[in-house]
């Protein structure tokens, strides 16, 4: 964190850590009934809170899923599909090793996870694991296999799992706006279908709830050739896009709150002059922060280094820089999104420990609490930590934690 002189500074730090310590409670709820990972009990139970802030959602934990996930999902009602591997090898006959694949579903209300078929056939260990999960909406997912481009395959469904319609990644027509349950992305507008090292220019793509297909977004924000949006819209139902200023060159955000039908672009008090590498922005209950990301200079190289740390409080209309990253002190990295909470309350998943603010970003702790990476769901902010460790809040201060596919060690 950044320095504090002398006998005021420790005691500033002594009142942060004991201010946070009621922030960062793995799976606790304000009655102290512990970790939120009992099996029983279905995702967005809980007192203590209502609404898009309120107590975090619980999930049911199923360690004895066999494999490992390697993608996770939830939809607003609480259903939720995992990807799992099996991997089998023979240690005497290098490269005959093959990986089967499962797909675990939650549906609303249940009490625990059951195991679907999955679309995906068995693949050689040597190829790895490289498929991806995108959930779009109460029963409906889209598995797609890891090869880039328009032709690759895609299965959806809208049944929970129960039944899987082959599809592929081409963009195939225009939508006006998001509609709920959907995911946004982008795709290579020129030339068309490139990959992404030599595209020129990407478009904004909604991939649909009603069938997994894409399609591109009528209007886009001008934020240069390569704007990159955040796959799921925030708790306020804002969904953001962040980019380049076409007239500073310096990193920018931009929002929508109709869905996508219209844009507010603002740019960010970056305290360097190029462009980044994207901004990672994160809704909490009185304030939005953006993360620019890309390249420090000085100090120990970092592999996804944060810049700035921004602030605003009038919905991302007008910033705040809070926390300039320099060449020692932490944080300096920044593992998926900001996790916003009350009060100034705003914590950093680092490549080395977590870090935490009561401040709205100026000074830091260490919460020593280990490394984890957090992303978005339609549930709340979702903080993955080892290979089967979950948690979930909704309100940025209270987690409930669940386990998935552990294995004979975790379990």
């Amino acid at each position: 964190m950044r320095r504090l002189a002398g006998a005021a500074g420790a005691v500033v730090a002594l009142v942060l850590s004991v201010m946070l310590s009621g922030c960062t409670g793995t799976g606790s709820d304000p009655g102290g009934s512990g970790k939120g990972s009992a099996g029983a009990g279905s995702a967005g139970s809980g007192s203590g809170g209502s609404g898009a802030f309120g107590a975090p959602p619980r999930v049911p934990s199923a360690p004895g899923l066999p494999g490992w996930a390697y993608g996770l999902g939830f939809a607003r009602d609480g259903s939720g599909f995992a990807l799992l591997a099996a991997c089998v090898s023979e240690p005497t006959a290098p490269g005959s090793g093959f990986c089967r694949h499962h797909v675990a579903v939650l549906d609303a209300g249940a009490e625990g996870w059951v195991l679907r078929r999955s679309p995906l056939p068995e693949t050689p260990e040597t190829e790895g694991i490289s498929a991806s999960l995108l959930v779009l909406g109460p029963g409906r997912a889209l598995v797609e296999e890891g090869a880039a481009g328009p032709g690759g395959r895609t299965w959806f469904t809208r049944d929970g799992g129960r039944s899987w319609r082959a599809g592929d990644r081409r963009t195939v027509g225009t939508v006006p706006e998001i509609p709920a349950g959907a995911v946004l992305t982008t795709d290579c507008a020129a030339p068309a279908g490139a990959l992404p090292d030599v595209c020129r220019r990407e478009r904004l793509v909604v991939v649909s709830p009603g069938d997994g297909r894409r399609r591109a977004l009528a209007r886009m924000p001008v934020l240069g050739a390569h704007p990159r949006p955040a796959e799921q819209p925030e708790p306020d139902g804002s969904w953001w896009v962040s980019g380049t200023d076409p007239l500073s060159g310096r990193p920018a955000v931009a929002f929508s709150r109709d869905g996508g039908r219209g844009w507010t672009v603002a740019r960010l008090p970056s305290p360097v002059k190029g462009p980044g590498r994207y901004t990672a922005v994160a809704v909490g209950r009185d304030a939005v922060y953006a993360a620019e990301m890309g390249e420090l200079t000085g100090g120990d190289p970092v592999k996804n280094g944060m810049r700035a740390l921004h602030r605003s409080v009038d919905g991302g209309r007008s910033w705040q820089r809070m926390w300039t990253t320099g060449p020692v002190g932490e944080p300096r990295t920044l593992m998926g999104l900001p996790v916003p909470g009350p009060g100034g309350r705003v914590e950093i998943a680092g490549e080395l420990s977590g870090y935490g603010s009561v401040d709205g970003g100026r000074a830091f702790v260490d919460l020593k609490d280990g490394t984890h990476y957090v992303r978005r769901t339609p549930l709340g902010l979702l903080r993955e930590g080892s290979r089967c460790r979950y948690a979930l809040t909704a309100d940025g201060v209270r987690w409930s934690e669940f386990r998935l596919a552990c294995g004979e060690e975790e379990s």
